[in-house]
């Protein structure tokens, strides 16, 4: 069984001091503060099951974040063999396999996620290694003769992430996953150095099994480092949101929608979350908490955290666009102040089409060709806001409709072209104070 979390003894080594005062240390081994004292390689696993990370896993990236600044050399391990496998931890059945050019084309969206975190130069470069070089080529006698042996079946049966799954069953093929997790601490010590794992508190046994497998294979002393895992304020779990899980992935979830998450965090987790996912300082952050119990209403705290976060993830320009489009829908942001990137932002968030004149054009008595002006019932059909003529002119009529956020009178019906869009032929168009609809204006 896992052994309870005791409380980590006093240490001298800057590294898991940091991760103590951020609240980011949940158990290490004993030889840990010893191994950290030095300079040594340091790593962390990601298994390719899905072709972005997600916010859980930024406790870990912000793990090796602060090893680098501690002058350690942060290992990425991108699991391209122990992705084909699994680890059984935490689930009541096997995850479905994927194929490996799944898995590879996991990877790729991985790497070039993690490599924002991290500095690949300098002094104590970090490093992005995958597991497939080795794993992908061993042969099983092999494997089960110099690495098998080491482990016992009784002690595994005890690990939590096997127990739990004994009554339900456990396939081999997963039971397999602590020794090849086991063999991967052997294949990093051997080539980069490698003395430290970290790891969320649910892989304790997992890690242990590769800090033992060194000590009895190749009498080497390593340590394992883990987190905790982390809820909310109200009991649920960590990076979920109405629509799933928060992704690092701007295709999965955009850079708006991960703004909001960290926008809306609750004023009793508010302080946790600055401390584990920024580099903020702790009178820094003591400031910030602060202004939540003076004045919570400015959500200033909420605000810095989402700065901080959306830009080591997406960058300063998607933060700009973030908080343009949050400042039109929740403060005083008029659309002619939105940029390009902000305009692309509301596109996705709001409904969006795109029309030509002949779309939202006024009819003209001869011909029937548009004219230059606008239609205000045509517009509010296209963009889906009114479902017909006889509704668009019911919500005109009773002073419902804006456009570009301003308020229209019943007998604006037709607008100046010229004077109606924004950059990019762009039109905001408003039914009440909160339903917005955007379309773009082509020729």
């Amino acid at each position: 069984m896992t052994a309870p979390a005791p409380t980590p003894p006093p240490t001298t080594a800057p590294y898991l001091e940091e991760l103590r005062w951020r609240g980011m240390l949940y158990q290490a081994t004993e030889g840990a503060a010893a191994l950290l004292a030095q300079p040594t390689g340091i790593y962390v696993g990601f298994d390719p099951t899905a072709p972005s990370l997600h916010v859980g896993n930024l406790i870990p990236i912000m793990g090796l974040v602060h090893a680098q600044r501690a002058g350690h050399r942060p290992v990425v391990l991108v699991g391209g063999g122990t992705g084909m496998i699994g680890d059984p931890g935490g689930r009541s059945s096997e995850r479905p396999l994927l194929s490996v050019a799944e898995i590879d084309a996991n990877v790729v969206g991985i790497r070039s996620q993690l490599e924002r975190f991290l500095d690949f130069g300098g002094a104590n470069p970090a490093r992005i290694v995958n597991n497939a070089d080795w794993l992908r080529e061993l042969k099983l006698v092999d494997f089960l003769r110099d690495v098998g042996k080491h482990f016992s079946i009784n002690v595994m049966l005890a690990k939590d992430s096997v127990a739990s799954r004994l009554d339900g069953g456990i396939t081999y093929t997963e039971f397999s996953y602590m020794l090849l997790q086991g063999y991967d601490f052997t294949e990093l010590n051997r080539r980069h150095g490698v003395t430290v794992q970290l790891g969320g508190s649910d892989q304790w046994g997992n890690i242990l099994a590769g800090t033992e497998l060194l000590r009895r294979a190749h009498d080497v002393d390593a340590a394992a480092v883990t987190f905790p895992l982390l809820t909310t304020a109200s009991g649920k779990k960590f990076g979920k949101s109405e629509g799933g899980a928060v992704w690092l992935d701007a295709e999965r979830t955009s850079p708006y929608q991960f703004y909001q998450y960290w926008v809306n965090a609750d004023d009793a987790d508010v302080g946790k979350y600055l401390r584990l996912f920024t580099l903020m300082t702790a009178s820094e952050i003591s400031a910030a908490e602060i202004t939540v119990a003076d004045d919570p209403a400015a959500r200033a705290a909420q605000r810095a955290l989402a700065r901080e976060v959306t830009t080591r993830v997406h960058g300063a320009a998607a933060l700009a666009a973030a908080e343009q489009v949050t400042g039109f829908f929740f403060g005083g942001v008029e659309p002619s102040a939105l940029n390009d990137d902000a305009l692309e932002v509301l596109a996705k968030e709001a409904p969006f089409a795109a029309v030509s004149l002949a779309d939202v054009g006024e009819v003209a008595t001869e011909g029937g060709t548009p004219t230059g002006r606008l239609d205000v019932y045509r517009m509010l059909t296209a963009s889906g806001l009114a479902a017909s003529n006889g509704a668009a002119k019911k919500l005109l009529e009773q002073g419902a409709v804006s456009v570009n956020k301003r308020k229209l009178a019943a007998s604006e019906r037709y607008l100046d072209r010229a004077s109606t869009t924004l950059r990019g032929g762009h039109i905001v168009l408003g039914k009440g104070k909160r339903d917005f609809a955007l379309i773009r204006l082509g020729s």
